[in-house]
């Protein structure tokens, strides 16, 4: 019973980011299809920011409502919401609409946001419901966590994408000289992409089945018997979190204890362990959260927007390598942090400093675009994939870090951590969405007719 508590647990979990992390896999296969092209992670990043109302809803509701919002309820819904979302992305991301004029992938961008709904809001609501349950489930809700960033990335692994080669293409032209037009043909090489090894309707179906899974999970979880006996020492190792809202569940969780059940003030047992309580001095601390706003800023919305810039002069292949890898280099990143904690702010400094270093080539590679430095040599290629990988891992460490001294500080110090986070977030979206889509300061260009110098 225990082991099958675990797997629902695991597969609760794994349906919490699922479906963002899937989009951010697959972006390399849908720029080669829908008509935003290379400006599409740009629309992705600045729409998940917008989502954000739902887990800002929730919060709200919980501090000034308490008790109006039933939590069972709210996440039936929104795993209902993703269910039908992840099914209709399945057979209408490729639907088109004319705006002013132009192409757009109306269909894809309103169902990306009901998915970031979905899944931002999962934040405020999956980990209070699993506080219900005994502690040792809590662990392995978070595997399952970062599972949902690891599966959707193994599969497009396997999917296989980027594969194309240069075709001659044909074009009639009039060529008008005085009063004279003459039909002539020009030929133009052009990328012609070959099939991966399944459709992207196949891949969305894979994640219309995760959410599936993590929905029936949590009908069989709400069927077992609940402990309000939470013992805080469980949270602690385990609240590796990748959402920009997560940290804001402790003050939600604990608000939904005090109401709920008539134990004591007190939740530790004999034999619990609380959070060692460290000083942290204003500077200190000041420092923590200027590194929480300028590592969400890079992660969560200015790098993700040039991710298209930054690797497509190079080949969807390597595009496609870079995209998979950097996400799975996120849940791996967490479980070093499990492993090997730190609470040095001088490690947690240094870290920040490489991990911007390796942004700040990506976005100078996304700047050269078209024609970025080593474009015809296999270094470049690689370079760019072991720069994003590096990138989103030694970031993610530094946010987990932070997260963990922040925990052992008080509950309000985590709400900061969470209101910084989507602060940083949003002011990085913000800043390059107008940039890339309004101001076109990063130029793209057909792979096999690119118009740089041999």
């Amino acid at each position: 019973m225990a082991l099958l508590t675990h797997l629902l647990a695991c597969a609760f979990g794994m349906g919490s980011w699922v479906a963002v992390n899937g989009l951010w896999v697959e972006v390399p296969l849908l720029v080669t299809v829908l008509p935003e092209q290379w400006y599409l992670p740009s629309y992705i990043t600045i729409i998940i920011q917008m989502a954000n109302v739902g887990p800002l809803f929730v919060t709200l509701m919980n501090c000034f409502r308490p008790g109006l919002l039933k939590e069972v309820a709210v996440i039936y819904m929104i795993l209902f919401m993703g269910v039908l979302a992840c099914l209709l992305l399945s057979f209408l991301w490729n639907h088109t609409s004319f705006i002013a004029g132009k192409s757009h992938s109306v269909a894809f961008l309103i169902l990306t946001f009901f998915l970031s709904l979905v899944d931002c809001t999962s934040s405020v609501t999956f980990l209070p419901f699993m506080m219900q349950l005994q502690p040792q489930y809590t662990t392995t809700f978070f595997i399952g966590e970062g599972l949902s960033g690891l599966i959707p990335a193994l599969i497009a692994l396997g999917q296989g994408s980027g594969i194309s080669s240069c075709a001659n293409v044909s074009y009639e032209v009039n060529i008008t000289t005085g009063n004279e037009t003459v039909e002539t043909t020009e030929i133009q090489l052009k990328t012609h992409y070959l099939p991966p090894k399944f459709s992207t309707l196949v891949f969305f179906l894979f994640m219309t089945a995760m959410m599936v899974a993590c929905l029936l999970a949590f009908f069989f979880l709400t069927r077992q018997p609940k402990v309000w006996e939470l013992s805080q020492q469980q949270l602690f190792p385990s609240n590796i979190v990748l959402s920009s809202f997560d940290q804001i569940l402790d003050k939600v969780a604990d608000s939904q204890l005090n109401k709920r059940c008539s134990c004591s003030k007190d939740l530790t047992g004999p034999g619990d362990i609380l959070p060692e309580k460290i000083f942290y001095s204003l500077t200190q601390l000041t420092f923590i959260y200027l590194l929480i706003t300028w590592v969400s800023a890079l992660t969560n919305g200015v790098l993700p927007s040039v991710q298209s810039y930054s690797c497509l002069p190079y080949g969807h292949i390597t595009y496609h390598l870079a995209a998979t890898l950097s996400s799975m280099a996120n849940p791996l990143a967490c479980v070093v942090a499990m492993f090997l904690p730190s609470r040095s702010l001088s490690l947690m400094g240094i870290l920040t400093v490489a991990g911007t270093g390796f942004g700040a080539y990506n976005m100078a590679i996304a700047v050269m675009s078209p024609c970025p430095v080593l474009q015809e040599s296999q270094w470049g290629d690689a370079i760019i994939v072991l720069s994003w990988v590096l990138f989103t891992g030694t970031l993610t460490y530094v946010k987990v870090m932070a997260g963990v001294i922040l925990r052992s500080r008080s509950h309000s110090a985590l709400v900061w951590y969470g209101v910084l986070e989507q602060l940083g977030s949003l002011l990085g979206a913000l800043l390059m969405f107008p940039l890339i889509n309004v101001y076109s300061l990063f130029k793209s260009a057909d792979y096999c007719s690119l118009p740089c110098p041999a």
